[in-house]
This record gives C-alpha cells, structure tokens and sequence, in this order.
C-alpha cells in the first residue's frame, strides 16, 4: 500500500512539474524571464520556510544533532544551498529564455535528457557508464534531431537554449547528490530557491524593467510556478521517493516530458508534427532504457 501511495504521490509531482511549463509559457507574456525566475524562486524558498520550522521543532524534541554537529551541517549547508542555487539559477534562466522560442512541450523533452546527460558526466567522476546508458544515448540523439532540427539542417534557438539547460540541471543534479545525504534536504531546497532568486534580480534590476502591474498580470503563473512547482512539488518528491526504489522514482518522475507536451495541447492548444511526435517518442523510449539496471 505504501508503494502504491509513493507511485501516486510521484505523479502528482511530475503532473506539477510538467504542467509548470504552461505557466512559465504564460508567464512570458507579462514579465521577462530572469523577472519570472526571480519571483518565483523566492516565492517557492518561503514556501519551504513553514517546513523547515517544524522539522526544526522535531529535532529539538529527539535531540538527534549535537551542537558540534549542528555547526558543521550549517557550514556544509551553507555551501551546499550556493553551489546548487548558482546553477538552479543558471539552467532554469536559460530553460525560461529557451521557452519563449520553442513549444512547451519540446522544452519539456528537451530538459528530460538531464536524465540521461547525469550518467554520462558522472564518468568525469569515476563512475562507470554501462551499455545501456550508451544505447540510450544514441536514441536520445535521434530523438533529438527529429524534434529540433528543421529540414534545412538548423536547430531552433529555443531549442539550443533548452539543451544548454538540460546540461546545467545534469550538472545540478550531480551536485545536489553530492551535498544531499549530508545534509537536509528541505533546508537545502530552500537555500538554493533564496540563492536562485536574488542572483536573477540583479540582470533582472539590469536588463529588464519590472512593474507592479505587469507582476500582478502574471500573478496566476508566479504563483503556480513558485507555489506548487518549487515549494510543494519538491516536498512530494521527498515525501514519495521515501518508500519507493530510486530507479522506479525517477521513471515516474520523467513522466514529466509527457505531461508537458499534453499541457500544452489541451491548455495552449499547441500542437506537434509527425517527425517531432515520432522524436519525442525515441527520447522518452531512451529516457525509459536510461533506468533499467544495467545488471537485470
């Protein structure tokens, strides 16, 4: 029973994130995107503030940190929540600047090859990269072809801004995984949302000119993007994969690129062609291939 919950709840988090694309599309018709990413980050940061609290008051009750402890997490902590909000900040600017080029649903296939990109810089780490990851890989460059590249051999910049985002969320990825077991996830989370948002104030303060009115226009999508896609679907994705097997989390999760893609038909009533349905299908098939245990 608990499994089946953990399935459900994943979904419901990559529904969130895969709808989050329509609101960030939307978004672009009222604010820029360093604008967007801005507000929403800091929105989805204080969403997490609540959380934080009461697992503060839990800890206090278990006495589970010695207070050597406890000044060591904040140091790692602090480090932790930069690195990973200068590059949250990085790829999710370039993934909103990409959208406002391309339809939701090619952005949204495009930014899942972050599942196959974290194997294969994981072998600049040390880690080895089997069979299936490369297999996956090639399909993934098929797919790709199909979906971006036009006839006339040239890649959409939307696009080229996508994939540049799909590598910074690998690269994100690799990080979090390293700061992740040592520290708490949530306060993590919340860090790097606070971190993500004030550096896209500043090209924000530089480049583009906010309003008032113009951010009470895009009220539904800031909402929606900093709301339910950072402070609640993140906590799900928490809350979910606690009794679930990682390779069978991040399956679900990937669902994303599919939901995006409806989102996208039914809300915006965006549609794809024949060559780029059949490149969204080889990704998602290398998306799928890229989870398998090498060993099953």
């Amino acid at each position: 029973m608990k499994k089946i919950q953990s399935s459900l709840i994943l979904l419901l988090t990559a529904s969130i994130w895969g709808i989050a694309f329509v609101a960030q599309s939307i978004g672009m018709d009222y604010v820029g995107p360093f604008t967007f990413n801005a507000v929403r980050s800091i929105i989805g940061g204080i969403m997490l503030i609540p959380c934080i609290l009461g697992l503060n008051k839990l800890s206090r009750k278990e006495n589970i940190i010695s207070e050597k402890n406890l000044k060591e997490e904040k140091k790692i902590l602090l480090l932790g929540g930069i690195c990973c909000g200068i590059l949250l900040c990085a790829a999710s600017n370039f993934q909103q600047i990409g959208i406002k080029y391309t339809t939701v649903g090619k952005a949204g296939f495009i930014t899942a090859c972050y599942i196959i990109l974290v194997p294969l810089l994981g072998i600049f780490l040390g880690k080895k990269t089997g069979k299936v990851i490369w297999l996956s890989v090639v399909l993934a460059v098929i797919g790709l072809y199909l979906l971006c590249i036009s006839d006339s051999f040239s890649i959409n910049r939307g696009d080229f801004f996508i994939l540049c985002c799909a590598f910074l969320f690998a690269v994100h990825i690799l990080v979090v995984d390293y700061f992740a077991p040592k520290i708490n996830g949530v306060k993590l989370s919340c860090i790097q949302f606070l971190v993500c948002g004030i550096i896209s104030a500043i090209p924000m303060l530089l480049f583009e000119n906010p309003t008032l009115a113009a951010l009470l226009q895009a009220w539904k999508p800031l909402l929606y993007a900093g709301i339910m896609s950072c402070g609640v679907g993140y906590t799900l994705q928490i809350i979910g994969q606690k009794n679930m097997n990682p390779t069978i989390a991040s399956l679900i999760l990937s669902l994303e690129s599919c939901i995006s893609v409806l989102a996208g038909w039914v809300l915006l009533h965006q549609r794809l062609s024949l060559r780029e349905i059949l490149g969204c299908a080889i990704m998602f098939s290398a998306i799928l291939i890229a989870q398998i245990p090498e060993k099953k």
